[in-house]
This record gives C-alpha cells, structure tokens and sequence, in this order.
C-alpha cells in the first residue's frame, strides 16, 4: 500500500486503520515531518517513509506497479490558502501525475477530493451526477482546485478507473498540525479547557441563527472505515464521505461541553470579513452511492464521536495507535 499524506490527519488515521487490520506494508509518503506531524507517526507500523519528490520520480518509470493501491490523502487543505499556483501544483498536476501513472501500472487509486467544491450547495451535493460536475461553483481556491482535478479525471475518463472521496466535515485524533484548519471539535475543546467557554461565528444570513448554520460532520474513524471499504470492493467514481446527517454548531459545541461535563457557554462573535462571502451555511452528504456500494455500517452518533474523540484522546492528549502508560 502507498498512502501519500501519510503523516498527516486523514493519511496517517489511515495508516492506523490499515494497522488495524495486520496491515504494515506500507509506504508512507510526505514531506519531512516535525513536531505534531511526526507525533502521528510515531506508534504507525510501517515499511518505507519518502518525500513527495521521491514518489514523483519514482512514478514516473512505472513503479507503482508495485503497490496494490495508491491512497493519495496528500494535498494542500488550507481553504484560506490564496495562492493559487501553490494549490494548482500540489493538489492539480501532482494528483494528475500519480493517477495516471497508477493507471497505466493497474494499480488502484483512491484520491481525496472535497466536500467544499460543491459550494454553496445551489447546484446540488450529489455525487453520482456527473453531467452537472462542471455547474459546480467552489467558493475559495482550494475547492477550485480539487474541483479541477474531478473534472479532469471525469472528462479524461478516469472516473471509471479511480474513486474519488468527496469528504466533508471530518474531525477527530490526529489533526492536532493543522492549526487554524482544525476541526471546531478541537478548538471548542481548547477555549473550554482554557475560557470556560466556546466561540462560535454569528449568523449572516436569513434563516440561520447565530450558530446554527449546519455541517456535515463525520468522525475520521468512520471516514478511514468508508474509504477502506470503497478501495476493497474496487468501487470507482466520485463518492461523498459524510455522516448523511447535518448538525449544527451549536449542538457540536454542546457535545463538547457535554464530553467534559462542564456547563453550556457559548459566546457569537463576528464573522471575519473575508470568509463571509464564502462561508457555507449548509452542507449534508447524500451517501446513497456509498451505500449502494454495499457500505452497510452505522455512522457513529455525532455525541458518541465527539465524547471518544475528548475522552479518549483530546483528555489524555495522545494520538491514533498511542497506548497511555499503565494502559
């Protein structure tokens, strides 16, 4: 197995799964990593670490013949990131070159794509529909990035070959690098721990109240779960990776503060001028296709993943594969 990415929160939670499952035949590609990035690895069973410069070199002869599928998780996922030569490069031409090389290996390739190139949700959030691939709209430049590499792989005909992962809201151990890009699980949990209370954006729009613009979020241990099942049953084309359900962040925060057993304090604050023409409002998978895949288990409850994702890992502040002392 290859997962490129691997050091970071949905490569290595992969990896984690594949060591579930007495996986450890892997190549793990990324750039060097430090601090956090390097935490996630540390309990991981793997064969072989390289960079993203290596794995380009070496697909280019034809060498991912030797993989049985090609995970490729690695990408720029900033989506304030606004240099779009950065974007085009790391999450365009590179995808471009590792799937067409594992095409012409035969090599499985299963690719992360994103939640946030269907937009505002106007043109529809269903990913069987590939006719209206090109109707959708992504609001910043890393969904028009991703976006760009769905549309080249459907107009190349690629999608008939590869499976791409339209993940939505996906939080959980192993995201701790990202920084602002965290999920809201992780940051309530820290302005608790730290203030006692939770910040969360005031509403902008017309029929959403302070806090109750709604996500669809889903646990990284049920989004590892779906993806492993797509790659096994060599399921191809574009697949949403969601809960199917939309929460708000009110009842996020909740949960959080639930987890903790701590009272309920929310403060709304403003919303930064610069999201607020591009902020989502709505988003809820439709995982029929996953479904009809033959994907047949329970999403695990938003209240139930948050509670794990606090008490067994934010708690004891340690990471996927990571066994406490005394444990």
């Amino acid at each position: 197995m290859l997962v490129t990415g691997g050091a970071g929160f949905l490569g290595s939670a992969l990896v984690w799964a594949l060591n579930e499952r007495e996986c450890e035949d892997i190549v793990v590609a990324d750039f060097a990593p430090t601090g956090l990035k390097e935490r996630n690895l540390r309990p991981l069973r793997f064969r072989e670490y390289v960079s993203p410069e290596i794995l380009l070199g070496r697909a280019v002869p034809g060498h991912l013949g030797s993989f049985d599928c090609v995970f490729h998780m690695g990408a720029c996922s900033s989506t304030t990131e606004t240099d779009t030569d950065y974007l085009r490069r790391n999450n365009y031409e590179y995808t471009m070159a590792l799937a067409g090389a594992a095409i012409d290996a035969g090599t499985r390739f299963v690719y992360a794509s994103s939640a946030a190139t269907y937009g505002d949700g106007s043109a529809g959030m269903e990913d069987s529909d590939r006719d209206r691939l090109q109707q959708l709209k992504p609001l910043n430049p890393y969904g028009e990035s991703k976006h760009a590499f769905d549309v080249y792989a459907w107009k190349a005909g690629w999608l008939d070959r590869i499976t791409g992962l339209k993940y939505f809201n996906i939080f959980g151990p192993n995201e701790a690098h990202k920084g602002e890009m965290r999920s809201m699980v992780h940051k309530s949990y820290e302005q608790a721990m730290r203030t006692g209370s939770v910040r969360l954006f005031k509403s902008h729009r017309e029929g959403f109240g302070d806090g109750e613009q709604q996500r669809d979020f889903l646990y990284v241990k049920d989004a590892v779960r779906m993806t492993l099942h797509l790659a096994e049953t060599g399921s191809a084309g574009l697949f949403n990776v969601g809960s199917g359900e939309a929460h708000t962040w009110n009842q996020l925060a909740r949960a959080v503060f639930s987890s903790l057993r701590m009272p309920v304090r929310i403060e709304y604050i403003e919303m930064p001028p610069e999201i607020c023409s591009t902020y989502q409002y709505f988003t809820k998978a439709n995982i029929e296709s996953l479904r009809k895949s033959g994907y047949a288990d329970p999403v695990t409850p938003l209240e139930d993943a948050v509670y794990d994702y606090v008490q067994n890992y934010l708690v004891p502040d340690r990471t996927l594969g990571q066994v406490s002392p005394g444990e």
